[in-house]
């Protein structure tokens, strides 16, 4: 498996580590592979905004990512709320239904057009 990634890598692809925080995702996985970045598990952003301690898991997972500077992307926002504590801590990448449903290549190409244009 590592040489695979390691072939994967030399040909400029990028290796994420999905669901991170649960599962199969461990630790361990940083080491062992090549990772570039790693997504936070959406069942520690779903309950972000509420009392579960969810924001101090969070914060340990991006302060371990800058540490050993990996990319990070919060998966499943869905609200606001959730939206402004991310912000808060500094978290690079968001994505969720917050933003949008998930749609196709060409859908996608249309959206970003459209956002880059409204931005501008």
């Amino acid at each position: 498996m590592i040489s695979k990634l390691s072939v994967l890598k030399n040909h400029g692809i990028k290796v994420v580590l999905d669901d991170f925080g649960t599962g199969y995702s461990s630790l361990s996985y940083i080491q062992d592979f090549q990772i570039d970045s790693i997504k936070i598990d959406r069942s520690f952003i779903n309950d972000l905004d509420r009392e579960s301690g969810s924001v101090e898991i969070v914060k340990m997972i991006l302060a371990l990512c800058r540490n050993l500077g990996l990319g990070v992307v919060a998966e499943g926002v869905e609200r606001d709320t959730q939206l402004n504590i991310l912000k808060e801590l500094k978290c690079e990448k968001i994505q969720g239904f917050y933003f949008s449903k998930p749609i196709d290549k060409d859908n996608a190409a249309d959206l970003i057009k459209a956002e880059f244009m409204a931005s501008e």
